[in-house]
């Protein structure tokens, strides 16, 4: 390990220049198409084998080492979100409201610098490691489920994967066995009144009063109709209704989503809210269109896999900066390797205070501390290495 500590160490520099390059030229899910050119011109460089196109922009690199052994996939995801960077920075989006506001440039970045320390030790390797540089993974139906039909995963025995984190300090890493991350589920509902003058509400049905009697509603299937041990969450993201002052609007949309780890709860809430729905327009004689849409499944670790993350992460970090992870609301892609393959998804830390990167995840001000890379890089090498051992 030390040999790929050391090679990891010299390439850092090397690592942020290209973390520095995608994040002035971010892509959004599904056009993912430079990137991709990008990273594969790179692992082809380093004599690795190449599939692109893989479920749709996703790329797929193959390095054979000199033993047998087992597969160890390796997973970075490369899309950016429609943001405008705000950031005052060297580096900052070159590409009008878009950005890498999740770390996607450093997760890119830090599988590529894994890649070339591995084609500089193949001969170290007693098995084989696939790179998995996924597509779309903000976006549902996402890029790991389309990647995995396409045969990424054929001949892998484990699969590993990190985010980094910036709610984490850096030099801090954090897992956990069982679920980890929730099922992401998203909904849009149109509600359709009768519009009219502002100054006869009784001749009209007001969407705009309706879609606030749902957004009121709705938090009630939380509060008071789910065990409140079980995490569970109902957000409202956007509410758009109306065009004028005194006018009584005819159509108003809610869209938002909600978050659950318990797969038999997900489908009672899903019903639950449909119910909701129906109940609250039918009482003020509106109608309804209501898309709700199940997103990705729970990020779910395999135990043992799970053990081998604490083992290592204390070897390489030492006991003090490898913790036991909360719960984390947000959803993952990742989850789908998890369904296929043994696996555990691992959180870094990239937040330092000190240095003012505080920004949250998908802010427009959102930034890493860079080392948190290497930190990644050395977790994520560790992982294969020991799985192969």
């Amino acid at each position: 390990m030390n040999d790929f500590q050391d090679g990891l160490q010299a390439i850092y520099e090397e690592m942020v220049a290209w973390r520095r390059y995608l994040h002035q030229n971010p892509e959004l899910s599904f056009h993912e198409y430079r990137t991709a050119e990008f990273v594969q011109n790179h692992l082809l460089s380093w004599n690795i084998e190449v599939r692109k196109g893989v479920g749709g922009n996703g790329v797929v690199g193959l390095l054979r080492g000199s033993g047998e052994g087992p597969t160890v996939a390796l997973r970075a995801d490369m899309d950016a979100l429609p943001i405008q960077d705000e950031k005052n920075c060297a580096y900052s989006s070159l590409t009008s409201g878009v950005m890498h506001a999740c770390g996607h440039d450093a997760h890119t970045s830090t599988l590529l610098g894994i890649a070339k320390i591995a084609s500089q030790h193949r001969e170290q390797l007693k098995g084989n490691l696939v790179f998995l540089f996924q597509h779309a993974e903000e976006i549902t139906p996402g890029g790991a489920d389309s990647m995995i039909k396409d045969g990424a995963l054929e001949g892998v025995d484990a699969v590993f994967g990190v985010h980094l984190w910036t709610p984490f300090p850096v030099g801090h890493i954090y897992s956990k066995a069982g679920p980890l991350m929730a099922a992401p589920d998203e909904f849009t509902i149109q509600i359709q009144g009768k519009g009219g003058h502002g100054g006869l509400p009784h001749q009209t049905i007001d969407s705009i009063y309706v879609a606030s009697q749902l957004v009121v509603n709705l938090q009630s299937i939380v509060s008071r109709q789910v065990d409140p041990i079980e995490p569970c969450v109902v957000s409202i993201g956007s509410f758009h209704g109306g065009s004028s002052f005194n006018v009584i609007a005819e159509t108003s949309t809610l869209s938002g989503t909600v978050r659950t780890f318990n797969a038999e709860l997900r489908q009672d809430v899903k019903q639950r809210f449909e119910r909701m729905v129906a109940s609250t327009c039918e009482m003020y004689q509106a109608t309804y269109k209501l898309d709700y849409k199940l997103g990705y499944p729970t990020v779910v670790n395999d135990d043992k896999e799970a053990e081998r993350f604490f083992k290592v992460g204390q070897a390489l970090f030492g006991a003090d900066a490898v913790h036991a992870s909360p719960l984390i609301m947000a959803g993952e892609d990742f989850s789908y390797y998890l369904h296929h393959r043994p696996g555990c998804y691992m959180f870094v830390g990239a937040g330092n205070e000190a240095a003012g990167i505080i920004h949250p995840h998908h802010h427009p001000k959102f930034d890493i501390d860079e080392r948190s890379m290497l930190h990644a890089a050395n977790l994520l090498l560790g992982m294969a290495l020991d799985y192969m051992a």
